[in-house]
């Protein structure tokens, strides 16, 4: 029961109470019933949810996205979070809510630079964030775990080792979050060069690399990349089908420069005062990841000076995948919804994220390459997968606790291992449905009836690297 100050303020249940609370739970949700997996018999058609999904879409770059999810299982499952959210809503859960990421599979962790410069770990994809069941971003975590062991040839015991690691850590931070203050939990932030998980000379290599890897991918070598200079001013390279010039059709439809008036509105006046340097002086689009291509995805190239320049990426924002099983967005524009669900989550979060809209769509708005890092995980073998896992769970409680009652699913997870187990049993299940589905999508793919880019009947693997979706 909540206790009444002397000043008269209801103060909310401690600690201590939300833990029982959250025990309490286990009568109602037994966590054994997390393990179960089985399709209904009225399960939604897969490929008509993703046909769905693809209406509103840019036509002309669904056969890319066709062909980028027949890379995989793996690759069909990140392009599939819609499938995934259909299937989640008639799983259990024990009513404690959170704000999800809404697509937190392995690829969608990473690191990235803070406007403090230090590079830290954190989840890096909110295209379908909302609140929701917090049980939901783990599930979808364990699955692509699992089918991430698939993908590069290891055994069910190492897939289930890594799930079982990212159960294990997301429970035993969630318990040390309960115990801490809010503030204190508000300000975790997770080093991406500097934690150590294990003593192993080999987790501190692969997290040297992630480190490093977001030093060099910077805004000064996306410009070099990306760009030429044409006397005083630089262009946008077309390397099309990932980065073309859009057409005069393309350009009344994308309206960037409009998109990019509305987003000066949403930054703070002190970050206005820093986009007002620059002017616009180029625009291209930009395909990118799995799930997102056919969205209108842009870059936009600003100058302040010939050798001072800025690439922001202009993303639409659609409804969330997860909103039909967990009520409309409080937001009116989809862009700030993506912004504040990243704000909520992130410990940090890119100084120039923003929303904006063209007026027939909604976007949201950030720096291309901003210290961005990834583990290759083609590149792992039984141990780092394990170990990537554990740094992934660990962070998805540390997102979750921000929003959530850290407490309450403490005291539900408890601190044995039988949540643990189940989510490996319905990892292992779950990743048989959606491999059950990649080969139905890819049987529609070899009779034409999904289209694919033309004399390409699939295309070629592509390093499994974070923020891919």
């Amino acid at each position: 029961m909540s206790t009444v100050a002397q000043s008269g303020v209801e103060l909310k249940p401690g600690a201590t109470e939300r833990l029982a609370a959250g025990r309490a739970l286990r009568d109602q949700v037994p966590r054994s019933s997390h393990s179960a997996w089985t399709a209904p018999p009225d399960r939604a058609d897969p490929l008509a949810i993703l046909e769905n999904t693809c209406a509103g879409r840019v036509g002309a770059l669904l056969p890319l996205r066709n062909a980028r999810m027949l890379e995989s299982p793996f690759a069909f499952y990140r392009g599939s979070a819609d499938i995934m959210a259909a299937d989640l809503a008639r799983t259990p859960v024990t009513g404690l809510r959170v704000q999800l990421c809404g697509d937190a599979h392995c690829l969608n962790f990473g690191a990235f630079a803070t406007p403090e410069r230090r590079v830290i770990f954190d989840v890096t994809d909110f295209d379908e964030t909302t609140p929701g069941p917090w049980e939901w971003d783990l599930k979808r975590l364990a699955v692509s775990l699992a089918l991430a062991a698939r993908s590069i040839k290891l055994k069910d015991t190492s897939a289930a080792t890594a799930v079982i690691a990212a159960a294990r850590s997301y429970r035993t931070k969630m318990l040390e979050y309960a115990t801490a203050t809010v503030l204190a939990t508000w300000y975790v932030r997770i080093d991406a060069a500097s934690v150590m998980l294990e003593s192993s000379p080999d987790y501190r290599r692969r997290q040297k690399q992630i480190a490093d890897n977001a030093h060099a991918h910077s805004m000064r070598s996306a410009i070099d990349r990306l760009t030429v200079r044409t006397g005083a001013v630089r262009r946008f390279r077309d390397e099309p089908p990932l980065l073309f010039h859009p057409s005069d059709e393309q350009s009344s439809e994308f309206a960037i420069a409009r998109v990019l008036q509305a987003y000066a509105q949403s930054l703070t006046p002190e970050v206005r005062v820093l986009f007002d340097r620059y002017e616009l002086v180029d625009q291209a689009i930009k395909v990118v990841g799995v799930g997102s291509v056919g969205t209108r995805c842009a870059v936009a190239l600003l100058q302040a000076d010939v050798d001072d320049a800025l690439i922001l990426q202009i993303k639409q924002a659609t409804a969330s995948v997860l909103e039909p099983h967990t009520g409309a967005s409080a937001f009116a524009n989809h862009g700030q919804r993506v912004v504040h669900g990243q704000r909520l989550m992130q410990r940090a979060s890119d100084a120039l994220l923003g929303w904006g809209t063209s007026g027939a769509h909604d976007y949201y708005v950030r720096q291309l390459a901003d210290k961005k890092g990834a583990v290759n995980i083609a590149a792992l073998d039984g141990l780092g997968l394990r170990e990537y896992a554990y740094l992934c769970g660990w962070t998805l409680a540390r997102a979750h606790a921000r929003s959530g009652d850290p407490a309450g699913i403490a005291g539900y997870l408890g601190k044995g291992d039988t949540f643990d187990k189940a989510l490996v049993r319905f990892a292992a299940l779950y990743a048989d449905q959606a491999e059950h589905d990649y080969v139905t999508f890819r049987a529609a793919a070899e009779a034409g009836k999904i289209p694919l880019p033309a004399r390409t009947p699939a295309a070629p693997p592509r390093p499994l690297k974070n923020g891919s979706a």
